[in-house]
């Protein structure tokens, strides 16, 4: 066999031949990481040939009705996600840029997806996304198209859209276990998950000190049924949502003004004002409050409006926050680092504040000890007895 065909047969030797043990931890990630970028060429172009393959029909002559059934079935993966590779790749000539990107592994064919399916509902918007998608990971390609293709709607139509497709099913699987899976508008799904977080943080802290191994997930089952049987709390700190809203917009009563719900996205201001009035345990900001930006003091805890500010996240989107980790995107069990640490002086402040994830923390803790950062300090402010 000749041209790619060879080359394929050719890796497929080589790939059964390779033996991680022969070569040192280091090579081993290169290989790694180059595995990664033919992977994603790989990908690309098997999608690129279905397509060719599909319009002659040549999935007939090998007894499939739908050429999604047999790029399943080839690639071993559902059809659904067959029928999403041939639809990518067949608008991939509006988007030259992410195509070339594509064809080279510099992006999965998942991102390249969500870049053109933008770039389509949003035009102008492939630039950002493809920038995105060659330095980061499908989930926050994803999550950065989806609120381009929101912001694109008008909020009332946006809301309408949101309330008609809300929905909940639930069913038994083989091991008689209760399953469900549905849909919330944001202003009802947002402050949900934020209570299940945050009891969800206190079992797992509470496992840890336990010394029990647990998974979050677990962690999070027993939260939903406390929290479904009234026995969970909310967030350890603040309300189960925050909302930011311009004064003025609040003010004028203007039909289709728009408050942003942290984590959550745009909903009509007369939805904040309707469940404001009726749930304390909902918060709204207004953008020309306290300017928190620049308000700093020399303890270690954070003030409530200081607090309030980190966990609205960076304006004017206002998303709420993620670990600082670049590619790490955990949005549960953070916590409030200090830049330069307080035991070397740095301030309890905006600017010299950084939210990150247990894990990650952990690690930033040992290298500023490393560093001799902590003035002798452990990792929770205290001095060696």
């Amino acid at each position: 066999m000749s041209g790619l065909g060879g080359v394929v047969v050719a890796l497929l030797k080589a790939l059964v031949a390779f033996e991680p043990d022969t070569y040192s931890g280091e090579d081993c990630a290169v290989i790694a990481e180059q595995l990664a970028v033919a992977e994603k060429a790989c990908a690309a172009a098997r999608a690129r040939a279905a397509v060719r393959a599909a319009a002659s029909y040549a999935h007939r002559r090998r007894g499939y009705v739908d050429a999604s059934d047999w790029v399943a079935a080839t690639a071993g993966s559902t059809i659904r996600h067959a029928r999403t590779e041939i639809s990518t790749a067949r608008k991939l000539g509006s988007c030259p840029a992410t195509r070339a990107a594509l064809l080279v592994g510099e992006i999965s064919l998942a991102q390249a997806g969500e870049i053109v399916q933008t770039e389509m509902d949003v035009p102008g918007t492939e630039a950002e996304l493809l920038r995105l998608a060659k330095h980061g990971n499908l989930g926050a390609v994803r999550e950065r198209a989806r609120k381009r293709r929101v912001e694109a709607l008008p909020v009332d139509e946006l809301h309408k859209h949101q309330v008609r497709s809300e929905e909940f099913g639930h069913w038994r699987d083989e091991l008689g276990m209760v399953r469900f899976a549905g849909g919330l508008r944001p202003e009802l799904g947002v402050p949900f998950v934020n209570r299940l977080d945050g009891e969800t943080d206190r079992i797992w802290r509470a496992a840890r000190r336990e010394g029990r191994e647990v998974t979050r997930a677990r962690c999070a089952a027993e939260a939903f049924a406390k929290i479904i049987a009234g026995k969970g709390g909310g967030r350890s700190r603040g309300p189960d949502a925050v909302f930011t809203v311009d004064l003025r917009e609040y003010r004028s009563r203007r039909p289709g003004a728009a408050a942003h719900l942290v984590g959550g996205g745009p909903v009509p201001v007369d939805v904040v004002r309707d469940l404001v009035a009726d749930d304390a345990f909902l918060k709204v900001v207004f953008h020309d409050g306290v300017q928190i930006h620049t308000m700093s003091h020399l303890g270690r805890n954070l003030p409530a409006v200081l607090r309030s500010a980190l966990e609205l996240g960076a304006p004017p989107d206002f998303d709420g926050v993620t670990c600082s980790v670049s590619g790490c995107g955990r949005r549960y069990g953070l916590q409030w680092d200090h830049i330069d640490p307080c035991a070397n002086g740095g301030p309890t402040s905006y600017a010299n504040s950084q939210p990150l994830c247990y894990p990650h923390h952990q690690e930033k803790t040992k290298r500023d000890r490393k560093a001799g950062l902590l003035n002798g300090r452990d990792e929770n402010g205290r001095s060696p007895p």
